[in-house]
């Protein structure tokens, strides 16, 4: 039967032919096999947090909900072996009572582990990649229904697989470098946009996890549902968070604006959908400046917009098509509301950052090229090669992949 899929905010849907759940691995060799004997299109579907249609098919679409859970650990090594339908906040818990936690993560926890490795997502910190970078074997069915085991003893194909956006196969397993686990404190000041600027790469270079949101009107902070201290003003300030690492003797503590607690609790911030996001990531050397500029272009050009800018950053790693790939890098979201017309303040975005070497976020809106693609990640004909490789027929492709990487 048909299906109709919506993500999280509403902004992409489509009906595929057909939506398959497997249970297992086996079950994914199977259901792919038969849609290549169909001559259809595969695509995998996870919780829908992704603002592009990187999802869409018309074909058959497979949900791997199924297939998840903490399956090993190896303590000595710190890996752990998990389901590819996991849910973030699935791991925290089994993680911690074994004495490990992830090295790093955003602040939503319900994305399932494929599709956030997939697509490049990230925490915070010039100390860690995103969770793609911690991707070190993984099972991927690929277009002939074979399972391809991608491993360090194939660096290539572990660098493709790292950030693949789901056009090499289905990830059924994967193993995933973890780390001791560890608590933190967290730190939250309202500060003014130059005070932050000011010290903005001591801050990168001091705290484990740093971030901020700017705010471009009083109107700004109730997006986030972020509360700003009485008497004080929002416009063309920050709300400032920074995580660091507690002892175990600290006591866990929910007082405001200073909470300790497990990593994995401290992490995660509570969103309404009520926003269409664009991120994007520019070399960590030219970050204040394209912060400085898109400020400048906010309140000159763009005074109805309200949207807070996010200002985060990530380390370097070796995923071929991650946006961090060989440069730590300065992350800059902007956001449009749902019901408005904002694609020209979005694009008028792109064209701004494009001039800082900006690459982009795969679950995010963004308006790349094939010409761009070339220019800006350096690995990107060799990622196509392998692509191709495996699937010559482009049976995980669709029409939002296609122009890049085909």
């Amino acid at each position: 039967m048909s299906y109709t899929w919506t993500n999280w905010v509403g902004n992409q849907s489509f009906t595929a032919q057909e939506l398959v759940k497997p249970v297992d691995e086996q079950g994914v060799i199977d259901a792919v096999k038969r849609a290549a004997s169909a001559d259809q299109h595969v695509r995998v579907l996870a919780t829908g947090h992704s603002f592009t249609p990187i999802v869409q098919t018309d074909g058959m679409l497979l949900d791997l909900a199924a297939i998840n859970g903490v399956y090993s650990v190896d303590t000595a090594t710190k890996r752990a072996v998990v389901g590819s339908g996991t849910q973030i906040k699935q791991m925290g818990d089994p993680l911690w009572e074994l004495g490990l936690g992830l090295r790093n993560q955003g602040d939503i926890d319900d994305q399932r582990i494929a599709g956030a490795i997939s697509t490049g997502t990230h925490g915070s910190g010039t100390r860690f990649g995103s969770f793609s970078s911690t991707l070190k074997r993984a099972r991927i069915v690929t277009a002939t229904g074979d399972v391809l085991e991608v491993n360090e003893s194939t660096p290539d194909l572990l660098y493709a697989a790292q950030v693949s956006v789901g056009m090499l196969g289905v990830m059924t397993e994967m193993e995933l470098q973890v780390t001791d686990r560890y608590r933190l404190g967290e730190a939250i000041t309202h500060e003014s946009f130059e005070d932050v600027m000011s010290t903005f790469y001591e801050r990168v270079e001091q705290n484990r996890n740093f971030g901020f949101f700017w705010f471009p009107s009083e109107a700004s902070a109730e997006l986030y549902n972020i509360e700003i201290p009485a008497g004080q003003q929002a416009t063309d300030t920050c709300h400032v968070k920074t995580f660091n690492e507690v002892a175990d003797d600290v006591p866990d503590s929910a007082i405001e604006h200073h909470r300790v607690d497990r990593s994995y609790k401290i992490y995660v911030m509570e969103y309404s959908p009520n926003f269409h996001e664009l991120e994007y990531f520019v070399p960590l050397e030219k970050g204040a400046d394209a912060i400085r500029a898109l400020r400048e272009f906010m309140f000159t050009q763009l005074p109805i917009s309200i949207f807070p800018m996010e200002v985060r950053t990530v380390g370097k790693e070796e995923g071929w098509l991650s946006s961090q790939y060989g440069r730590d890098t300065v992350v800059i979201s902007v956001s449009g509301q749902p019901g408005t017309e904002y694609w020209d303040y979005l694009r008028s975005v792109d064209k701004l950052l494009g001039e800082f070497d900006a690459r982009v976020h795969w679950g995010k809106l963004h308006f790349l090229t094939r010409d761009q693609l070339f220019d800006r990640y350096p690995k990107a004909q060799e990622f196509i090669d392998i692509r191709r490789q495996y699937d010559p027929k482009g049976m995980f492709l669709n029409d939002h992949l296609r122009p890049l990487f085909s």
